[in-house]
């Protein structure tokens, strides 16, 4: 059906984070801007919108996407997240980052271009199909193709079989890889991600009375004797989504420049004398960072920790097991079966954002070591370079649909018209 290197696929990612989005067999997407999109007139916020666009009792809603776009102020403007507990929840706003994807960034025409998704790991089958209706109907694309998170990053990793650890924005999910087939049955997943640390980052410093004010809402002038002063902005129309929106971003970037994992467990009383950091705040004010560059991320091998922050306590898994990502990982490989284990442990891979915390892989790691069968050889890895853990999912996408023999694995257009969006589950993995 297709040739090669003449297929010239689009591949894209929504994340619960970013949206990736580029052409297949390149190394890097060339966009790349966060998966919430803002919402002006909303009347429409949107509960589940099960089809592919609002209905038409619905009033429109007019959707703002990609960074520039949200970091300009609008009145009543809502941030809308088109995910719900890692799945797709309102396919308008899944249309509204394709389009921008690809139409804003990519200047791609998707009728002329083969389209590979990344499909959350534990995706749905009513979903995948609801997906894949969304993209014949709205982008006419000649052919698409749905793959699974975790099957990607092994992909892009190198590997036919792996236990991925994808840590990401809203939360962690481990899956077992086996000869390029998700083993659906080993799938865990906890809502203890990128946001949520930079929640605790944020509450930390407010609690420490720290004024921490979004860039939107103050300005710096310059006073006659020639110093800087901030003044306030006064906005009263101001979304509070919008605002809790900036604040988690300055939360994700104080965690991001001065967080690490520490090599064991860390106890922040016993530590109350460590060595702090600065950090800058946009408005210029600079504080000092000490006990808690190490105590947030240890949230992730401590969910206990969680009991210190305000309406973050409740934080659980689904199925009530383990939040620790040493607990998940365990978890995951105890469902898989007695045979495959060792070579799972010997074959963990870390991706997604939040593993780009310094000390991450090799915490991980010891704590494995301590907890798995002392038969198991435990080997935590990630791809050495940065932009590669970011964006694994993404590139192994990119990998998979430039590739020869892959070409026959597309479901194409008049596939779709004969037999329906349900045939997507024959093709796909």
């Amino acid at each position: 059906m297709y040739g090669g290197d003449e297929v010239n696929a689009l591949v894209i990612d929504v994340g619960s984070g970013t949206t990736k989005a580029g052409y297949a067999g390149e190394d890097t997407p060339k966009a790349y801007f966060p998966s919430v999109i803002g919402c002006a007139g909303l009347a429409s916020k949107s509960s589940s919108t099960s089809g592919a666009a609002n209905g038409a009792d619905k009033p429109p809603r007019h959707l703002h996407v990609g960074s520039q776009a949200l970091a300009h102020r609008r009145d009543h403007m809502e941030i809308v997240s088109p995910l719900r507990d890692g799945l797709y929840h309102d396919f308008e706003l899944i249309e509204g980052l394709w389009d921008h994807a690809l139409r804003d960034r990519l200047r791609a025409a998707p009728a002329e271009h083969p389209l590979m998704l990344a499909e959350p790991t534990f995706n749905t089958r009513e979903l995948r199909e609801k997906t894949v209706e969304l993209a014949f109907e709205k982008l006419s694309p000649p052919a698409v193709f749905l793959a699974r998170s975790a099957v990607l990053t092994s992909f892009a990793m190198g590997r036919q079989s792996s236990l991925v650890v994808d840590a990401g924005h809203e939360g962690t999910t481990v899956a077992a890889v086996h000869d390029g087939y998700l083993l659906t049955k080993s799938i865990v997943r906890a809502p203890i991600g990128g946001q949520l640390l930079s929640q605790c980052m944020l509450q930390s410093a407010q609690a420490k009375g720290t004024v921490v004010q979004p860039a939107y809402s103050f300005k710096r002038v310059q006073t006659a004797a020639g110093q800087w002063e901030v003044k306030p902005l006064d906005y009263p129309l101001t979304a509070s989504s919008y605002r809790q929106y900036h604040l988690e971003q300055i939360g994700a970037d104080m965690k991001e420049s001065i967080c690490r994992v520490s090599d064991g467990p860390f106890d922040a009383e016993q530590n109350a004398n460590i060595p702090t950091v600065s950090y800058e705040l946009p408005d210029g004010t600079e504080i000092q960072v000490g006990p808690d560059r190490f105590g947030i991320p240890e949230v992730l091998f401590q969910p206990d920790l969680l009991k210190k922050f305000k309406g973050l306590e409740s934080v659980h898994r689904a199925d009530g097991g383990d939040l620790s990502m040493q607990g998940l990982v365990q978890d995951s490989v105890n469902r898989c079966d007695a045979d495959l284990r060792r070579d799972l442990y010997n074959g963990v891979l870390l991706a997604g954002g939040t593993s780009m915390l310094t000390g991450l892989r090799d915490r991980l790691e010891r704590e494995l070591t301590n907890a798995a069968p002392h038969t198991a050889r435990v080997k935590v890895t990630t791809p050495s370079n940065a932009l590669e853990r970011r964006f694994s999912t993404w590139i192994g996408g990119s990998i998979l649909a430039s590739l020869g023999s892959f070409q026959q694995m597309w479901l194409s257009k008049a596939e779709y018209d004969e037999s329906g969006p349900s045939l997507i589950h024959r093709k796909s993995a």
